[in-house]
């Protein structure tokens, strides 16, 4: 009860102290909590100061255990009231010496590895899928010649020479030393997650500020895009490729040092320069860059990118080398979501933590993290590909690769035809037949089993093919043929540096493996998407996995850790979060804290703003948005703002495609050119690399304008996205963001047939055959056939399917509002406009309550306006207030 927490580098307000308090007694009593705090509460700080002190007590407690037990002997009866993940947890203590040098040590360990490797076999299909293997030296098109495949065993190995066999040498061993996955991982940790690795510098940043900055060790985990600093690596831009040529080069260097071995002296010279792989890999700078990193206070991305410039060592395996020894490791959800992604990174979530911020869209970004998706493009070129490798190597194959060789021809050729048409599908699987006044194009969905049924390819076995594929080394074999025949006709050379057209190949052949992987779930676990485009044939349409329940991959996180605590700014409603993750957690079980802001009620003047400056009730529904009136009267509304708002308005708009129908209509009707007479006029780009220099420029106008520039305008207005990158990480502290206008409700687009076939999923639905004259509740004939089908499933929708797209919308307006005030002093309005917001509004194609806005936005909403001008006017007292609340703070000041 009486908690203290002395890292925190503040005086805590009482709700921080509620929410660490909160925090420390989740994690001293394990398994799921929720933790909801408002954006600009202290929310990063209060993590840290509570969980790093947990931390601290936990290894103390454990350490005075073990000391304990040490004093009474090996077979004293103690009486222990600690829980069984205390008692069996292992303290990180140094080994002597000597025992490390020991051969029985030694051969345990080395057994230990090879059962964890036979353990995770099939995970490791999904990890590291396509490591590129050396070609055979030999001269010719022996080189492209696959090893005889066993196709009679379950499982599938490859028969090799003696010398091809693959056992755990000790030259593995020193692989997996020199990669840093070979030491074992003990002591309690706390792994953070996060969406962005902005959001995670953010976490290092603030850890900083505390303590325990140079109590505990920390590292952060990054992609090889963020981490990689081989130049010639970069320059391939792509996140794939980038993965690719990484595993290629590591490659080289062992195939390179085993060649050395058997070579003569006078030749090794020339091996090594010929295959000496990364330069940034050599053991001895990765041992030193793990090192120098424990040596330093906590880095984020940048730093250890900084670090390994400076010591010529990779930070991608370097910052792993260091993850045995760190107490908190910081890295991004997929990292730590994704199994095989553990078991590649060597993170063992067993009586640890784990704790995710930003949770509030941590269901879907779980799902979506195993969708898998082919182009028709992609299928296209495989199959060019698997033609012509199979005419030439035929008579040179053994029978199990030509078994295989042609499954995959078979699937290739089926998975083409179903998007080109060849293929009719009957109306009871959900798909829709192509019409003439549909062009050729639909969107449909089906189940596994269906897909199966429906291409006549449920007699294949597609855990055996996938293991094909990963054992066999076809993709390189295949895609390097190919490569060699399409350079020969073109008249060109053959170089080594040849891979572009390999890994657009490599690529596809991934598509395709991920696609067939995603065939061996459960069939209930999700659907597979259709995507027709006009002229497919000549175009691209698409075959997608998309995952509907995330229940069964969330629950090997909390399975295995001591506590999982999920938390973010705005969790409500956890009912959805509980059925989606955990529906089987008897609800007493399930922790929940929600804490209000810490600003005071006069800082913030939320409104819902129902009727325009010219009196029009504002609805910017589907039907209506884009009807010149409402563009009008919104371009109204804000040119009205821009005369009594000072500083920086941010607008969120619905989509990229709706905010640049407005600017159009505006630009022509000449009210753009009335509001920036008053306020320069930013929008968000498109492009996520470009967004940084605008919002430089914005906040640079609103900065010129807070130290009496001359040249200054009267502020800045952005206009953004709800969804893109502005509305999720970004921070508009004080001047910046001085009013927030949400325009409409961003409900998500109900032609989007993934979204529609998770709504269903979640309703309980089945499959529903599309009403193709059903009209939606809009009324609008310009609409085409897949959105009047979404509205016709949506109007369906009474109970969880209806909540979580009516969720959906209401989480983007949350995190949209949020972005404004950022601490006790700032304030800012915030202006809901549609007259939907306001309670006794009549226009509900979909029921809404905003009582899924946070309680400190809700408790002070003000719903029932007359019309715009008493609106104008709150705003104009608003900002007065503050204004002479600055200016005697500031006389104040002065005179002190």
């Amino acid at each position: 009860e009486g908690m203290e927490f002395q890292a925190f580098p503040y005086e805590p307000y009482s709700i921080q102290l509620d929410f660490m308090k909160f925090l420390y007694q989740s994690l001293d009593r394990g398994g799921i909590s929720m933790l909801e705090s408002p954006t600009g509460t202290g929310k990063t700080l209060s993590i840290i100061c509570s969980s790093l002190q947990w931390l601290v007590d936990r290894k103390n407690l454990l350490d005075s255990e073990c000391n304990k037990m040490e004093e009474l002997g090996d077979g004293a009866d103690v009486d222990n009231d600690e829980p069984d993940w205390m008692r069996s947890f292992v303290p990180n203590k140094e080994v002597n010496p000597p025992e490390r040098d020991n051969r029985k040590g030694i051969s345990k360990n080395r057994v230990h590895l090879h059962g964890k490797r036979r353990k995770r076999e099939k995970e490791e299909l999904m990890r590291d899928l396509f490591n590129p293997v050396e070609a055979d030296e030999a001269a010719g098109n022996n080189k492209f010649l696959l090893q005889e495949y066993d196709s009679g065993r379950e499982d599938g190995v490859l028969k090799r020479t003696n010398s091809e066999v693959h056992v755990l040498s000790s030259e593995d061993e020193e692989e997996a030393n020199e990669l840093g996955q070979e030491e074992e991982v003990t002591g309690v940790k706390i792994y953070f997650c996060s969406r962005t690795h902005s959001q995670l510098s953010q976490f290092i940043s603030e850890l900083r500020k505390t303590k325990f900055a140079s109590e505990l060790k920390a590292v952060s985990l990054g992609s090889r895009k963020n981490l990689c600093i081989n130049r010639e690596v970069q320059k391939l831009g792509n996140s794939t490729r980038i993965n690719e040529r990484c595993l290629e080069l590591q490659k080289k260097r062992k195939d390179g040092t085993s060649k050395m071995k058997k070579l003569g002296a006078e030749r090794r010279s020339r091996c090594k320069n010929a295959s000496s792989g990364c330069p940034m890999l050599r053991r001895n700078k990765i041992e030193e860059f793990k090192n120098v990193v424990l040596q330093q206070e906590p880095l984020d991305i940048e730093d250890l990118v900084r670090v390994g410039l400076n010591l010529g060592s990779c930070p991608y395996y370097g910052s792993r080398k260091v993850m045995p020894r760190a107490d908190i490791v910081v890295l991004p959800y997929q990292s730590l979501l994704s199994k095989s992604s553990r078991e590649s990174l060597g993170l063992s979530l067993k009586n640890n933590v784990v704790l995710i911020d930003e949770a509030h869209n941590l269901a879907d970004t779980l799902t979506s993290m195993y969708d898998a998706k082919i182009t028709l493009h992609q299928l296209t070129h495989l199959r060019f590909l698997l033609d012509g490798y199979f005419k030439r190597f035929c008579n040179l194959l053994g029978s199990g690769n030509r078994r295989y060789i042609q499954i995959l021809m078979v699937l290739t050729r089926a998975f083409s035809r179903v998007l080109c048409d060849d293929i009719k599908v009957v109306n009871h699987v959900n798909v829709l037949s192509n019409t003439e006044d549909s062009g050729g194009a639909f969107d449909s969905s089906m189940s596994i089993n269906e897909f199966l049924f429906a291409l006549n390819i449920d007699n294949i076995n597609l855990v055996k093919l996938f293991q094909y594929i990963k054992e066999s080394n076809i993709i390189y074999k295949v895609s390097g043929y190919g490569d060699k025949i399409s350079l020969f006709e073109k008249g060109a050379k053959v170089t080594d540096g040849e891979t572009i057209s390999v890994e657009s190949a490599v690529s596809g052949f991934r598509a395709l493996a991920d696609i067939l992987l995603s065939l061996t779930n459960n069939d209930s676990d999700g659907k597979v998407i259709i995507s027709r485009q006009r002229q497919t044939c000549n175009g691209g349409g698409y075959i997608k996995y998309v995952m509907l329940t995330g229940e069964g991959i969330f629950s090997q996180v909390v399975d295995q850790a001591h506590a999982v605590i999920l938390a973010g700014g705005t969790l409500q409603p956890i009912e959805e979060t509980k059925e989606r993750l955990f529906p089987l957690l008897p609800q007493d079980q399930l922790r929940f804290f929600s804490c209000g802001h810490i600003i005071p009620s006069e800082n913030i003047l939320p409104v819902a703003v129902k009727h325009g400056p010219s009196g029009q009730l504002l609805d910017f529904s589907f039907k209506s948005r884009c009807s010149p009136t409402m563009i009008e009267e919104l371009g109204l509304l804000l040119s009205n703002l821009v005369t009594v708002v000072p500083e920086g308005v941010v607008v969120f708009f619905s989509s990229f495609d709706y905010e640049g129908r407005v600017y159009d209509s505006w630009k022509a009707s000449g009210i753009l050119s009335r509001i920036m007479k008053k306020k320069r006029v930013f929008r968000e780009p498109r492009k996520n690399t470009e967004v940084e220099a605008v919002l430089r420029e914005y906040k640079g106008t609103i900065h010129a304008l807070s130290i009496n520039d001359p040249t200054a305008c009267n502020g800045a207005i952005l206009l953004a996205v709800v969804g893109g990158k502005i509305s999720e990480g970004i921070n508009f502290a004080d001047g910046t963001g001085r009013c927030i206008v949400m325009v409409g409700l961003p409900y998500p687009n109900p032609s989007d047939i993934e979204l529609i076939e998770r709504v269903k999923h979640i309703e309980g639905f089945g499959t529903i055959t599309p009403h193709k004259n059903a009209r939606s509740s809009v009324n609008d004939e310009s609409l085409d056939m897949d959105v009047e089908t979404g509205f016709h499933i949506l109007r369906q929708c009474k109970g969880r399917g209806k909540d979580y797209y009516e969720n959906l919308c209401m989480k983007a307006v949350n995190q949209s509002i949020g972005r404004a005030i950022r601490h006790v002093n700032d304030y800012a309005a915030i202006l809901l406009v549609d007259a939907r917001y306001a309670p006794e509004s009549n226009q509900r194609n979909f029921a809404h309550s905003t009582d899924k806005l946070p309680q400190w936005i809700k408790s002070h909403l003000v719903t029932r306006t007359k019309n715009y001008g008493e609106v104008h006017r709150l705003l104009h007292q608003f900002f007065k207030f503050h204004k002479n609340k600055e200016v005697t703070s500031k006389e104040f000041s002065d005179k002190s």
